[in-house]
C-alpha cells in the first residue's frame, strides 16, 4: 500500500470552499472542499462536463478561484517552487517541441529555471532512464510512437523532481495496451518516488488500478459526488486487473459513477 501521512502532517494541497465563476456567468465549480496528503494517489472522474479539468488547473494555480481559498503544504503559493514544494503538471497532449531531440525536451524545465548544463544533464538521463527512453534521447519526437512521446512528457515531468504530480488525462488517446503499460510505469515511479499524484481520467478501469482514493465528480455545477477508497497493496499488476478483487471495485465505481451521471441530469 502507498504510504499516506497521517493528518498531523500539512496537506500537499488543500482546497476549502473554492469554488469557479467563468467571465461569462457560467458556474464551472460549486464550492469544493479537498485536502491530498503526502504519498496519495487521488484521481478525478465524472461525466463531461463536471469540471475535473477546471479543478486541476485550480490545483495548479494556472486559474484562480473565483471565491475560497487553496493551499499548498499549508502555505500559498508563493512557496511553490521551494525545496520540497515541485509541481509538475502533464497535459492532455504531449505538446513537445518538434524541431528538438528527446534530451532538449526533457531539459526545457531546466533550461528555464537557468540551470546549468552540466548539472542538468544528470538529471535528464535519469528522467529518461525513469520511463525506459535512455536509448532513445537522440531522436525527434516525429521518431516516436503516441506512447513514447507521452513517456517524454513524463519524463519532462520528473526532471523537476516534482512532490506533487498533476496529470489530465495523460493517456486517453491511446490504445488500450499502451494505456495498460503506461499506467504500470507511472504506479511503480508514484511509489518508488513517493510522490503525491493528482490525475485526471475518464476510465474507471484505470481509475481502479492507479488510486488509493478516487474523487467521482458531477455537473451542472461541477461538484464532488463522492470519495471512492481503494485499500489495495501496492505494487499493482496484472494480478491486481484480473483479480476478482479488481471487478468488484470497477462495479462498486461504476455504480457511483452512475448515480452521479444521473445527479448530473437533474442539477441535484
Amino acid at each position: 500500500m502507498i504510504e499516506v501521512a497521517n493528518a498531523a502532517v500539512p496537506a500537499v494541497i488543500e482546497l476549502r470552499s473554492a469554488d469557479k465563476i467563468f467571465a461569462n456567468g457560467m458556474r464551472g465549480l460549486a464550492p469544493i472542499d479537498l485536502c491530498v496528503r503526502p504519498g496519495e494517489f487521488v484521481t478525478l472522474i465524472g461525466p463531461s462536463g463536471c469540471g475535473k479539468s477546471t479543478l486541476l488547473k485550480l490545483m495548479a494555480n494556472l486559474i484562480a478561484p473565483t471565491a475560497g481559498q487553496l493551499g499548498w503544504w499549508g502555505e500559498g503559493f508563493e512557496r511553490v517552487g521551494e525545496a520540497g514544494h515541485q509541481i509538475a503538471f502533464v497535459f492532455q497532449e504531449p505538446t513537445l517541441m518538434p524541431w528538438s531531440r528527446v534530451d532538449a525536451n526533457v531539459r526545457l524545465p531546466l533550461d528555464f529555471a537557468r540551470v546549468p548544463h552540466p548539472v542538468a544533464l544528470p538529471r535528464v538521463d535519469a528522467a529518461l532512464a525513469q520511463v525506459n527512453l535512455t536509448e532513445f534521447r537522440r531522436h525527434y519526437p516525429r521518431q516516436l510512437s503516441g506512447g513514447m512521446r507521452m513517456r517524454v512528457s513524463i519524463a519532462r515531468a520528473l526532471v523537476t523532481d516534482p512532490d506533487l504530480l498533476l496529470m489530465d488525462e495523460p493517456f486517453g488517446a491511446l490504445d488500450e495496451f499502451t494505456r495498460n503499460k503506461l499506467d504500470d510505469d507511472l504506479l511503480r515511479l508514484s511509489f518508488e518516488r513517493r510522490l503525491t499524484t493528482i490525475f485526471v481520467t475518464h476510465s474507471l478501469y484505470e481509475a481502479v488500478f492507479l488510486s488509493t482514493r478516487v474523487i467521482v465528480m458531477a455537473a451542472n455545477p461541477g461538484r464532488i459526488f463522492a470519495e471512492f477508497p481503494v485499500d489495495e497493496p501496492e505494487p499493482r499488476g496484472d494480478d491486481f486487473r484480473t483479480s476478482a478483487r479488481f471487478a468488484e471495485l470497477a462495479r462498486g465505481l461504476s455504480k457511483i459513477l452512475n448515480e452521479a451521471s444521473v445527479a448530473s441530469e437533474r442539477g441535484t
